[in-house]
């Protein structure tokens, strides 16, 4: 009877593993735009003087993506830009304006580090772009240097 149900329930695993196989295969995420039309506010003269002071190691870019992926709170940047900062997070389908696509060398281009900068501290308003305002300085600038890392991947 035991030697049953097991066959029975590895037999079952198998087929769940197969068809969700199969539907992952199948699937595909909407294309990234690129680049995207934005009328994002235009960030105060004094923030868009700011450049950001620490230089791209391999470090800071990390303790940048740690933000971006688990730390960051109310949540991770992941669940709006996407694991891979293409702007399709598993959030961004019920938004009415589409997260930024950090992946686009032409959008990322067009903004300079202090817009960022003041984006990712007082957040976005008329999108759902939240304020990090709790975030140090330094804290913010890594993100930007992961952010930017992003634009610079090979397609």
């Amino acid at each position: 009877m035991i030697k049953i149900i097991t066959i029975r329930l590895i037999a079952l695993v198998i087929f769940l593993i197969f068809s969700s196989s199969i539907a992952w295969a199948e699937y595909k995420e909407p294309p990234e735009v690129c680049p995207q039309e934005r009328k994002t506010a235009k960030a105060p003269s004094h923030y868009l003087k700011k450049t950001n002071p620490l230089r791209a190691t391999p470090r800071n870019i990390k303790k940048g993506k740690v933000l971006s992926q688990i730390k960051a709170k109310p949540m991770a940047c992941k669940h709006c830009h996407g694991m891979l900062g293409n702007g399709q997070g598993s959030m961004a389908s019920s938004m009415k304006i589409k997260p930024r696509n950090f992946t686009c060398k032409q959008t990322m281009e067009s903004i300079s580090d202090g817009q960022l900068f003041w984006i990712i501290k007082k957040g976005s308003k008329g999108s759902t772009m939240p304020a990090y305002s709790y975030l140090s300085d330094k804290k913010i600038w890594q993100l930007i240097l992961y952010i930017r890392s992003l634009s610079k991947r090979d397609a």
